[in-house]
């Protein structure tokens, strides 16, 4: 090359303009023997140094003092191993040259990144500690087509995007580099001029840890090793299991008294999982705990979708908090946000320049209700990156579960949009065809690769077939929120008693749907929000009625089909609404025996009981385990179900939701005998006035409700009171 182009070549390179520095650096076979090239910002004097016999080759000479040098090695024509004597004010290191290591995509990887169908990319793509040709060093790589230059910044390199421009993969679009002596625990980020020519700097997408807000580089560290699912684990997942699960913010579930500061993961594997078991709950859900910038978002805007947040401790810390949970025998459930992103320059948001992980349209890309961007799965590569994220959280973390937040937004093109806001699909429909196509295959791929673990969906709308089979056309969910059965019991419960028996349908008409999917009901986070109260402060009433209004909703929702849900604080009857600045209320359950300690040992009592009778879950999803007794007195706004097990074994409910006591209400019953209640709502140990039928109930041969036998009890007021057949 003459000296005008190679002068033009390194001022490219070191304005950080030149998209090929391999063509450039490194050792290369020229006409006039082996040439080394070197890009050493600050460097003074630069030798070759042969790694086998540690013999000094050559001195570059450098060509420019900006640091670029360069020198033609005598007598030598084939390559070899090499190092690098590099003096830096006055010190001399020996270090390996970034630039003489080949290609790091195996061809395979390569093949199933380009294809969409890597099922764990988190293994090729972002930074991974490697030792190469026997140096131990960190693997880059990072998909963006549309940059013009991208390079590794970070402690390795004084942060200067001079230093370690990348190799561009252009069949893929993705650009590698091994960086040797870059080690676990340093920061980075990849520095790239866009499509535009402007300067960006970005966080690692498929960054295992990363700093807490406001700083936001990514850490080198390892992927977590496999969890295997234990086959408790797999059971306890089940559509015949009891499955009670409790959902909790981790910054907000219990602050330090002195200074308002977040637990740690060990802290709260210290008391959060402890009281949870205790209280008897089978599952323990994690709203989102993706590193996210903006704490008002509860997670729900995540920037680093592999990377447990730093906001409570590191990422071991974390896999250690599900560990004990594990060990307390509790399933972990974590709330993952595949729906959309936040637009922080940092992250995804136009990541090479160009819209890469979202649509350019903002009919298509931008969600109004959040002020947040919408992943575009329909690009293979990045439905790619958001199913092997699901993956790995299963896999690496132990999660055995995946609630899957705002599926509703996903699959329906004009969801929250006005005619004209929204663009159809190519058959000219509303769905989202490549969203509902990306959850079926992330579905059966973890159902597939991980059996046992479960995922549940947050879908709002009737969409059919939400947690049936993809090859019947469902979408794969193992749960659905019945948030239906959720919006018209609350609708019912918040009225005054003596309105409800114009509502009756409320409680009755979720019955109709109950087996077109497999539910869960959920009183969870949203419920105690922005305006709508707690879930005490809908009950009407004084004091005495609100807190027995609850306990009697609390016993009809245990009881219902499906599996359960409460959020923290619901337990012992939050009065305020959640703030996720501050502690729960604990301080209610302080001083003297209370209303709220009541409600505490109620659901305590909801949660073991259910778990220890069959009939109250095995066949949640089939009509044989239900069946109405009373359903039909709006009058007394009474209600008398039966649920049943596989072996026909009963349990009966019955609800009275006003504040009159109804003594001697006869039913007629399928299997005579006698009836012990082993759960009543209104018993003074929950502080309740203590009415109840005295242990055991006796059937006669009296007919009722088209039933040759009945039961006459004593319903009281405002509660719910569970009965089990005594054996004969």
């Amino acid at each position: 090359m003459s000296a005008p182009t190679d002068r033009q070549l390194i001022n490219a390179l070191i304005s950080g303009h030149y998209a090929d520095p391999f063509s450039l650096l490194g050792m290369h076979q020229t006409e006039n023997g082996l040439e080394v090239r070197a890009l050493l910002p600050d460097a003074t004097e630069v030798w070759v140094i042969e790694t086998n016999t540690g013999r000094k080759c050559a001195q570059l000479e450098c060509l420019d003092s900006r640091g670029f040098f360069n020198s033609v090695i005598p007598r030598r024509k084939t390559p070899f191993r090499y190092q690098l004597a590099v003096t830096w004010h006055g010190q001399q290191n020996l270090i390996d040259d970034p630039y003489r290591f080949g290609p790091l995509l195996a061809e395979m990887d390569s093949w199933l990144l380009a294809e969409g169908t890597h099922l764990r990319p988190y293994e090729t793509m972002g930074a991974h500690a490697d030792v190469i040709d026997g140096v131990p060093g960190t693997r880059f790589s990072v998909w963006a087509p549309n940059a013009q230059r991208v390079a590794v910044v970070g402690d390795f390199n004084y942060w200067d995007g001079r230093r370690h421009p990348m190799r561009f993969r252009r069949e893929i679009g993705v650009w590698e580099l091994f960086i040797p002596g870059a080690v676990t625990g340093q920061l980075y980020k990849f520095e790239m001029i866009d499509a535009h020519g402007q300067l960006r700097l970005k966080s690692d997408p498929y960054a295992f840890e990363a700093q807490m807000r406001p700083e936001s580089a990514s850490m080198i560290c390892g992927i977590p090793p496999k969890t295997a699912m234990t086959e408790a684990r797999k059971r306890a997942n089940d559509f015949d299991a009891p499955i009670s699960i409790y959902e909790v913010h981790l910054g907000s579930w219990r602050r330090h008294t002195d200074n308002n500061f977040w637990l740690s993961y060990k802290e709260l594997a210290e008391q959060l999982i402890p009281y949870v078991k205790e209280m008897g709950f089978t599952h323990l859900e994690l709203m989102p705990i993706n590193e996210h910038p903006f704490d008002g978002s509860w997670g729900y805007q995540p920037t680093g979708m592999y990377a447990p947040t730093r906001r409570f401790g590191t990422r071991d810390e974390f896999r250690n908090f599900i560990a004990v949970a594990h060990q307390a025998g509790l399933n972990v459930l974590l709330d993952w946000v595949p729906g959309h992103f936040p637009s922080d320059d940092f992250g995804l948001a136009r990541f090479d320049g160009t819209e890469l992980y979202e649509h350019g349209d903002p009919r298509e890309g931008y969600h109004q209700d959040w002020n947040t961007l919408i992943y575009n799965f329909g690009r293979r590569e990045v439905s790619n990156y958001l199913a092997g994220n699901a993956l790995y959280w299963i896999e690496r973390f132990g999660i055995d579960g995946l609630r899957v937040d705002a599926v509703a937004s996903m699959i329906h093109r004009d969801y929250s949009r006005a005619e004209g806001e929204w663009v159809p699909n190519h058959l000219g429909g509303r769905e989202n065809l490549e969203a509902i196509e990306f959850l079926r295959y992330t579905n059966r791929t973890l159902g597939q690769t991980v059996p046992g673990s479960v995922t549940l969906a947050e879908e709002s709308t009737d969409f059919p077939g939400v947690t049936r089979p993809p090859e019947s056309g469902g979408l794969g969910f193992w749960y659905k929120w019945n948030l239906g059965w959720m919006h018209d019991t609350l609708d019912y419960m918040k009225l005054d008693p003596i309105y409800r028996k114009h509502h009756h349908n409320n409680l009755t008409f979720g019955m109709l749907y109950n087996s077109t999917e497999n539910f869960v009901l959920p009183l969870s986070h949203d419920e105690v929000v922005h305006g709508k109260k707690s879930i005490l402060g809908r009950m009407p009433g004084d004091a005495w009625q609100k807190f027995a209004n609850l306990r009697a909703y609390y016993g009809w929702m245990f009881a219902y089909p499906g599996k359960k849900l409460l959020f923290m604080g619901n337990e012992f009857a939050q009065g305020k609404e959640w703030n996720h600045d501050i502690s729960l209320d604990w301080h209610l359950l302080e001083g003297g025996d209370n209303f709220h300690h009541g409600v505490q040992r109620l659901v305590k009592d909801l949660n073991h009981t259910y778990r220890d009778n069959p009939p109250l879950y095995q066949l949640d999803f089939d009509p044989a385990g239900f069946e109405w007794l009373v359903v039909d007195d709006f009058e007394n706004s009474i209600f008398v179900f039966v649920r049943r097990d596989r072996e026909g074994n009963e349990l009966i409910v019955a609800s009275n939701f006003t504040p009159v006591t109804r003594h001697h209400y006869r039913f007629g019953v399928t299997q005579p005998g006698s009836w012990r209640e082993i759960l009543n709502t209104d018993s003074g140990h929950y502080h309740g006035s203590n009415t109840g039928n005295l242990g055991v109930i006796h059937s006669e041969a009296h007919p009722s409700h088209h039933r040759d036998h009945s039961l006459s009890m004593t319903l009281p007021p405002l509660s719910t009171v569970w009965l089990v057949r005594e054996p004969a």
